[in-house]
């Protein structure tokens, strides 16, 4: 943080909720409530380890009000009947911003671990080195095309599939569609000069594809994901 605030370069940065952040957020006397089951506070925090205060925005969300509260149980207070019912995070930062605005720009960001995860993971984003700067260049940009595709089929095909019959919305890994949509074994064949794939799907599996296969004719853009991009 102070190499950020040296380069005067704007930052939210989540914090660990270690022991002394936990009795500041609970001796912190200026919560409010945002919305139902979700209440905000700003406050000087000064950890162990840093030269200064900081500006430290906490959010709590009650686990009982909210079915998809995020954030972790206080572990000092895990059995307290007030501060246990709540859900924290924290997040330090040096924007002059209310404290609703930090924690949306934060949360509109929170996703980008499980992306740069599935990047490093599905698409070896992390290891692959051609020795040459343009090699290297392409082969990064070639990597971030193929994992927009898989994005853009996902919810224009998979998710909208799903949604329309009813599904439960699940996000599937490139990894998992791997195994369960595109590791197929299959063999053409020809009958009255038109070419024809089969492929070996299970039962079980077959009305599923279909209705993706149909899908995959019919949906239109635009379509809402976010894509990827070089930061060359």
């Amino acid at each position: 943080m102070q190499e950020l605030e040296q380069k005067e370069l704007h930052h939210i940065i989540a914090l660990r909720l270690n022991r002394p952040l936990q009795r500041a957020l609970v001796e912190s006397s200026g919560w409010w409530m945002f919305d139902d089951g979700i209440d905000l506070v700003s406050l000087d925090y000064q950890a162990p380890g840093w030269s200064q205060p900081r500006r430290v925005v906490g959010i709590r969300q009650h686990s009982e009000r909210r079915a998809t509260a995020k954030g972790k149980t206080l572990s000092l207070f895990a059995d307290d009947p007030q501060w246990g019912q709540y859900r924290f995070a924290a997040l330090v930062t040096d924007l002059d911003l209310p404290s609703v605005e930090i924690w949306r720009l934060y949360r509109g960001r929170a996703d980008c671990e499980n992306r740069i995860k599935e990047l490093q993971y599905d698409l070896a984003f992390d290891s692959f080195c051609l020795e040459d700067f343009w090699a290297t260049e392409g082969a990064l940009n070639t990597a971030l095309l193929a994992y927009n595709l898989m994005s853009l089929f996902r919810q224009a095909v998979l998710r909208a599939s799903v949604l329309e019959s009813g599904g439960k919305d699940v996000q599937h890994t490139l990894k998992t569609l791997r195994y369960k949509l595109f590791a197929k074994a299959g063999y053409t064949t020809t009958e009255g000069r038109k070419d024809i794939l089969k492929l070996a799907i299970a039962m079980r599996q077959r009305q599923w594809t279909e209705g993706l296969w149909d899908r995959s004719k019919t949906f239109s853009l635009p379509v809402r994901f976010t894509p990827t991009f070089s930061s060359a």
